[in-house]
């Protein structure tokens, strides 16, 4: 039904247990390959079948056995063994906790980056996806990354683009351009989007939170935290004067008892 309301029409859907039972395999054994794997999987699913991937035969667990509780690192190696070499890219929409939780996960991120995967990573606004309130990212990866972009990955804060809905918010068409553009320079914009060398996210303990290279836009117009009490301490004094005279004048004109 998705795939009809944007106008796709030549599909093949297929119901099965991706990451227990692969359903796309060649006849001759293997996952099948793409130039183009995108996904939005569910967000850090537990019980996942990490015991089938203990030895699993497409050997999609060549960075690492993500934890029982969470599946967030099996659907991202899953989808880079089914990436045709060498033009396979994916993108795959993750919680952003999948940037920086260590453990196994932090292992198998660590050799997905030493293995140059990571191209880029996008952060996006939080209850952007029905079911999560999370703030989720999209992660770009590619086989073979073009040699300008060799060794690097870039970081993309894209957090304040978003419409604001009452029960949900939306990213809209101007927004996806705005951070398509970012992704397409592949180049530094303050406050937005940094290009970080593998070496500098390896000094960071192989983390790709994004607010650890990206600087959000200078707070200065921020109060420090006892100024901002003391404020509103008045304001709030001020208020509690303002409802004493109005209750005073209500009274003297007979609209209170």
């Amino acid at each position: 039904m998705n795939l009809l309301l944007h106008g796709l029409e030549d599909f093949e859907v297929q119901r099965g247990d991706t990451l227990r039972a692969p359903v796309y395999t060649y006849a001759t054994g293997g996952l099948a390959t793409f130039d183009c794997v995108i996904a939005n999987p569910p967000f850090s699913l537990e019980k996942w079948g990490e015991e089938k991937w203990e030895s699993d035969p497409f050997n999609r667990n060549f960075a690492g056995l993500p934890p029982s509780s969470s599946g967030d690192y099996a659907w991202v190696q899953h989808m880079v063994k089914s990436m045709a070499a060498p033009s396979g890219r994916l993108a795959v929409v993750l919680p952003q906790g999948a940037l920086f939780r260590k453990g196994s996960e932090g292992e198998i991120r660590r050799k997905l980056l030493e293995l140059d995967l990571f191209e880029a990573v996008i952060g996006l606004a939080p209850n952007l996806f029905y079911g999560t309130g999370l703030a989720a990212c999209i992660v770009v990866m590619r086989l073979k990354k073009p040699k300008s972009r060799q060794g690097k990955v870039l970081l993309i804060d894209a957090q304040t683009l978003f419409r604001k809905g009452r029960a949900q918010n939306f990213l809209e068409p101007e927004h996806a351009r705005q951070v398509f553009q970012w992704y397409r320079d592949f180049v530094d914009v303050p406050h937005h989007a940094r290009v970080v060398s593998r070496d500098e996210i390896a000094k960071e303990d192989w983390t790709l939170n994004i607010s650890r290279y990206v600087t959000p836009e200078s707070t200065d117009d921020i109060p420090p935290l006892p100024e901002a009490i003391a404020a509103f301490k008045a304001a709030l004094a001020r208020c509690r004067e303002a409802e004493a005279a109005l209750e005073k004048v209500m009274l003297e004109g007979g609209w209170l008892e």
